[in-house]
């Protein structure tokens, strides 16, 4: 072997080395900025989510209000409905 081979391959591996750490400084840098962007898409939609959990249960309630309520009968209503005579239709003639 050469004595002269060993500081080059040194000072390759060095220059290869610096090399590819300039490549890959700015990928990692990409790849950071791509996850802190779909970190706040995620927290976007999770606050969408909460809002219209919100809003679904705040419904719920009012369902819930309106069935339990004391003065609610639709048992009587539907025996209402039912009393009432019931109404003919028209039927249309068709024109061939």
């Amino acid at each position: 072997m050469s004595p002269l081979l060993i500081p080059i391959l040194g000072i390759c591996c060095g220059l290869l080395a610096i090399f590819a750490g300039a490549i890959f400084r700015p990928w990692m840098k990409l790849k950071e900025r791509q996850m802190e962007l779909d970190a706040q898409n995620i927290a976007e939609k999770a606050a969408q989510y909460a809002a219209d959990k919100g809003r679904l249960e705040e419904r719920v309630a009012v369902l819930e209000r309106i069935v339990t309520d004391q003065g609610y009968s639709l048992a009587n209503e539907i025996e209402a409905l039912r009393s009432l005579p019931a109404q003919p239709t028209h039927e249309k003639e068709v024109i061939k």
